[in-house]
């Protein structure tokens, strides 16, 4: 069996069924919107590299712009569950199979990683007082990359799942206090420091047991990388569903539990108790808890403002996923909840979220004092027709959908 073409023909089918999709997605003013975006934010960077602020915490951006960068890596692999019995006598030979994986979700990531180093390097030549030099600096941030593909690599094949948990958590420490050592050393003090914390991080994955094939955990990745996306291409077309990974936490058990126990209600409790356990629900607080930290740190002029609306457009974006929650589910039809409750529960549920999310990342913004009292309540009161807008047009997509569903 030729392991490296069975791979390519999967990835090919996988794209041959999202690319047609990327037409409705460009009609859908997705790329008029994206060119607007970057036409702003290219004046708008322009004018602050030209006009830096006095004190501006330059390493502290960019500790928090790269350790992202650098840690994150995922890997396609485009297994199947079918293939714990049909490609099992193969795990021998499964290298080769994964070769172009590994190599592709690095190296597509570099690419990204240098296009956000040249961006952000004028900003930061500018504003430190003792810079890195250009190309060290960009090479380090390749080493860090390709070790922490390789840390996320041995972390999917572990045979403990806690161990597996306390390695990721292990490569974020050794990536944050890596970039902090090139940052705030000097270059040969925190080279020295890296490279003995980069061999004893790459010792510390030996010890762990591990599978030579990984299986089961390969394929809920791939379950999970697949959905994620549809449920982006879902923002824009409806798309088929696909799994989602399922989170269960516990802290979060209580909510739902105050919906009236009734049949227009069941629908709202269904979706609440989906959403606590999804991705969407991280997503929305780190991107709420990112949005809360700069709207404080330009909470003093119209920068500030211009951030708070575009997180509570986005965070409206992301939101509206929840309108395409069990859209298949078989037992929706047999079980007695009402077909016009079901858009109405998901459309009231993410509009009172992204309200509530809207106060909340608004109000480090009055820590500009009573000085600026009415651009602040101005911004609110953007924030909250966001809102509404957001909920005025689900609905009516909602209805349109039900009256499509109606006619057939």
């Amino acid at each position: 069996m030729d392991l490296k073409k069975l791979r390519m023909e999967r990835r090919g089918r996988f794209w041959g069924e999202v690319t047609p999709y990327l037409g409705y997605v460009i009609q859908s003013g997705v790329a008029v919107l994206l060119l607007f975006m970057l036409i702003a934010f290219a004046a708008w960077y322009t004018s602050l590299v030209q006009h830096i602020p006095a004190g501006l915490p330059i390493r502290w951006i960019m500790l928090i712009l790269f350790v992202p960068l650098t840690v994150n890596s995922s890997f396609r692999t485009y297994l199947q569950p079918a293939d714990t019995v049909f490609l099992l006598p193969q795990e021998s030979r499964m290298n080769d199979y994964f070769k172009a994986g590994w190599t592709s979700g690095v190296v597509y990531k570099l690419i990204g990683l240098a296009l956000v180093f040249i961006l952000s390097w004028p900003l930061y030549v500018r504003s430190d007082a003792d810079p890195k030099s250009f190309w060290p600096f960009l090479l380090l941030l390749f080493a860090l990359k390709i070790l922490a593909a390789y840390g996320c690599w041995k972390e999917l094949r572990m045979v403990s799942r806690r161990a597996s948990a306390g390695y990721r958590l292990l490569r974020y420490v050794v990536l944050i206090l890596a970039v902090a050592a090139w940052l705030w050393q000097p270059e040969w003090r925190s080279l020295l420091f890296i490279v003995l914390l980069a061999l004893t991080y790459i010792a510390a994955l030996r010890i762990p047991a591990k599978h030579l094939v990984a299986w089961e955990r390969l394929i809920a990745v791939e379950k999970t990388h697949s959905a994620r996306v549809m449920q982006i291409l879902g923002w824009f077309v409806n798309v088929p569903g696909r799994q989602q990974r399922v989170y269960p936490r516990r802290w979060m058990s209580w909510a739902g539990n105050r919906v009236p126990w009734k049949p227009e209600a069941a629908y709202r409790y269904l979706i609440t108790k989906s959403f606590v356990r999804s991705d969407v629900f991280s997503i929305v607080i780190r991107a709420g808890i990112l949005a809360a930290l700069l709207v404080w740190w330009t909470r003093q002029g119209l920068l500030g403002s211009g951030i708070y609306l575009f997180f509570v457009f986005v965070i409206g974006v992301q939101l509206s996923s929840l309108l395409r929650y069990h859209q298949e589910s078989f037992w929706l039809h047999i079980y007695p909840v009402p077909p016009a409750s079901r858009k109405q529960n998901a459309v009231n549920l993410a509009f009172q979220i992204q309200l509530v999310v809207a106060v909340l990342i608004w109000l480090p913004m009055l820590g500009a004092g009573s000085g600026r009292i009415g651009p602040m309540l101005l911004t609110l009161l953007g924030g909250v027709v966001i809102s509404v807008l957001f909920r005025y047009f689900q609905s009516r997509k909602g209805k349109s959908d039900d009256d499509d569903d109606d006619d057939e």
